[in-house]
């Protein structure tokens, strides 16, 4: 399927049963195993680990706040890696948001490589880093749904196992698949119900937050109330960049539950050496003035 060598017909026949069946833990470590010998490797320097957070919803409902997630774990000095769809049924997605605040999508794995290296922070279409995923996720455009590409984009991992990827899931069912198969090969990965899909805390409600390491599972933070944040006043991309900028040149608040969610990727890829700590290193690159 990812060499392209599975017919059309046969292969929206697998897509479309495995929409419906799922995928079994498994199936996963054998996509998985199957993706990892087809994607442009890339190297970590220092001793940070990279934080991955793939984009392939966009917004629909509420502002995309991924972007604004991903520049504050870059400013820490935390190397974040986006991947992701860069066109989404009408969606607002990251990459065009991340294209208006000055990242451009990288136009190889080299150049992906060189700016997490300079710049902390890289957005890589899919077709970068794994032209056979990016086939079979555009396959969607005739099927209509979803299929287990969209799953395994999630597990993606171009380190070889030395990253912090941000998996996040809409359906309980999923949440259970994943948390099983990120403990079954040991990874270090944060768990989380995203907002639309997307891998960042939704701004409006704390979601629980696990972090999932050598082997086990620990709740980092729990489902809770949080203060009401300003939002862009609309979803689409311009308004959601401008805004981005207001909270991170501190003319804005921004909302608690990314702020918690940064202050835990950054925890868990090495950047502090407690949760409190991270939150701290976090707060000190926005000064907000009400």
């Amino acid at each position: 399927m990812l060499d392209g060598e599975v017919p059309e017909l046969e292969l929206g026949a697998l897509l479309i049963a495995y929409r419906i069946k799922g995928e079994s833990v498994d199936e996963l470590k054998g996509f998985c195993r199957a993706l990892a010998g087809r994607i442009a490797p890339l190297r970590i320097s220092g001793t940070t680990l990279p934080v991955i957070l793939p984009s392939y919803n966009g917004a629909r409902r509420q502002p995309n706040l991924m972007p604004l997630l991903a520049l504050l774990l870059a400013r820490c000095g935390v190397p974040v890696l986006i991947h992701g769809v860069s066109e989404d049924f009408g969606r607002v997605t990251s990459a065009a948001i991340l294209e208006r605040l000055g990242i451009p999508p990288c136009a190889s794995a080299d150049e992906v490589q060189r700016r997490l290296e300079k710049e902390s922070i890289a957005y890589a279409p899919i077709g970068v880093i794994a032209p056979g995923l990016s086939r079979l996720l555009a396959a969607r455009a005739r099927l209509g749904v979803r299929g287990p590409a969209h799953t395994v984009a999630k597990l993606l991992d171009p380190f070889g196992g030395r990253s912090v990827r941000v998996v996040s899931v809409t359906h309980p069912d999923y949440l259970k698949r994943m948390r099983e198969y990120l403990l079954a090969i040991g990874a270090s990965a944060l768990l989380l119900r995203g907002a639309e899909g997307e891998p960042y805390a939704n701004p409006k409600r704390q979601p629980q937050i696990e972090w999932l390491h050598d082997g086990c599972c620990e709740s980092m933070l729990a489902q809770e109330p949080v203060p009401e944040s300003r939002l862009p006043e609309s979803i689409d991309a311009a308004t959601t960049a401008a805004w981005t900028n207001e909270v991170l040149s501190g003319r804005c608040a921004p909302p608690v539950p990314i702020l918690r969610q940064a202050a835990c990727c950054a925890y868990a890829a090495g950047a502090a050496d407690s949760l409190d700590m991270a939150l701290k290193l976090v707060e000190r690159f926005i000064l907000f003035q009400a």
